[in-house]
C-alpha cells in the first residue's frame, strides 16, 4: 500500500461514520486525547453497566482518518468488557480499517487511546462528566457532518512558508496572473477565493469535503464565480526548490494521488 493511500473501509468510515454523537448520565464515561501537530481532537463516550461497555459514541475534530480510525474504533468495542475493550490497540484498529498510511498511523490514529482514556476515567469514580468543547475560532463540517478544527499539517508547507505558501494574504495584487491554490478553511478561505477573481483567473479552490447541498454553505457562493472547485480531495505535501512549484493531492473518491502545477497556495490559519 502507497504511504498515501487510503483503503475502501477506512474511506467508507469517513463518509459513513458510524457511532457519532455524545452520551450523558451518571454511567457514563468519556476520555480525550489530542494531537497538538496534527490538531486532531477525539472524545470518546462510554455507557457502562456490569462492567460492559453497552453503548459507545464520539466526537472528532480533525482530517478523515482521524474520523475512520475513530468509527472502527466504536464499532469494535461496543459489547465488550472493559478488560477486553483494554487490550484494543491502535495496531487493531488500523488492520480492521485494511490498513492506513503510515504517516497516519501516527498522527491520527489515535481513538483506541481515547478509549482507554475513557475506561480509566470509568475505574477512577469520574462518571458522568461533559468535557469542555474545544476552543478555536471556527467549526466547520466535513463530508460526513462531523465538525473539523485545525486539520493536519501538509508536508512542506512550513519549509516554503514566504516562498509561495501564504498563511494570509495582505496584498492581492502579488497573485496577479499566477495559478492560485486556496485550501478549505471555512467561510474566509471562501471570500479570499472570491477576492483573488479579481487579479487573476487561474484560482483553484481544494476541499476535502463533498459538494454542498445547501445554498446556505458558504462556497455555495463558488459556483457562481470563476474559481474552479476541487471537492473530496486533500493536498498532502506542498513541492518545489526553493519556491513552490507544485502539490501532490490525494483524490478521497478515487483513492488515488495527483500533481497540480501551482505558483501559489493559501492555507489559512
Amino acid at each position: 500500500m502507497k504511504s498515501t493511500s487510503y483503503s475502501e473501509k477506512t474511506l467508507d468510515h469517513f463518509r459513513n461514520p458510524r457511532n457519532v454523537g455524545t452520551l450523558e448520565g451518571p454511567d457514563v464515561a468519556v476520555g480525550k486525547v489530542g494531537n497538538p501537530i496534527c490538531g486532531d481532537l477525539m472524545y470518546i463516550y462510554i455507557r457502562v453497566s456490569d462492567d460492559r461497555i453497552v453503548d459507545i459514541k464520539f466526537q472528532t475534530f480533525g482530517c478523515g482518518s482521524a474520523v475512520a480510525t475513530s468509527s472502527m474504533t466504536t464499532e469494535l468495542v461496543k459489547g465488550r468488557t472493559l478488560d477486553e475493550a483494554m487490550k484494543v490497540t491502535r495496531n487493531d484498529v488500523a488492520d480492521a480499517l485494511e490498513g492506513l498510511p503510515p504517516i497516519k498511523m501516527h498522527c491520527s490514529n489515535l481513538a483506541a487511546d481515547a478509549l482507554h482514556d475513557a475506561i480509566k476515567s470509568w475505574r477512577e469514580g469520574r462518571r458522568g462528566e461533559t468535557p469542555e468543547p474545544p476552543k478555536v475560532g471556527e467549526v466547520r463540517s466535513s463530508s460526513c457532518g462531523l465538525p473539523v478544527t485545525k486539520p493536519p499539517a501538509i508536508e512542506g508547507a512550513e519549509v516554503l512558508l514566504g516562498k509561495g505558501v501564504y498563511r494570509k494574504v495582505e496584498d492581492p495584487k502579488a497573485f496577479v496572473d499566477k495559478r492560485v491554490l486556496i485550501v478549505d478553511r471555512g467561510k474566509p478561505s471562501v471570500d479570499v477565493a472570491l477576492d483573488l477573481t479579481k487579479h487573476t483567473g487561474r484560482v483553484i479552490f481544494m476541499s476535502s469535503t463533498k459538494e454542498p447541498s445547501s445554498k446556505d454553505d458558504p462556497r455555495a457562493l463558488l459556483k457562481r464565480s470563476d474559481v474552479k472547485v476541487i471537492y473530496e480531495a486533500e493536498p498532502i505535501a506542498v513541492l518545489g526548490e526553493g519556491e513552490v512549484e507544485k502539490v501532490r493531492v490525494h483524490d478521497l473518491n478515487e483513492n488515488e494521488d495527483y500533481e497540480l502545477f501551482i505558483d501559489a497556495v493559501v492555507i489559512l490559519e
